[in-house]
């Protein structure tokens, strides 16, 4: 904790810098300090996570549409 007291301005620097820090206290993990703006790791490896694994037929817009019309009638 005095470290961090002592350091703030240049952890501040690495943690906008993308590189998160620890404060502890008597050795003991207190908070993780981000910059606001950096997404969360995970929030970054769910993006794509299932290329490749996935098909959408090519009908997809209009699967269904025959059901669909008979159950709520043709509208438009």
């Amino acid at each position: 904790m005095h470290e961090a007291k002592t350091h703030l301005s240049s952890l501040v620097a690495q943690a906008l810098n993308g590189e998160p820090f620890i404060i502890a206290k008597a050795g003991k993990p207190l908070v993780k300090v981000v910059a606001i703006d950096t997404p969360e790791t995970d929030a970054q490896q769910r993006i794509g996570f299932l290329a490749g694994q996935v098909q959408v037929p090519a009908d997809f817009d209009t699967m269904g549409a025959a059901e669909i019309t008979s159950l709520f009638g043709d509208k438009g």
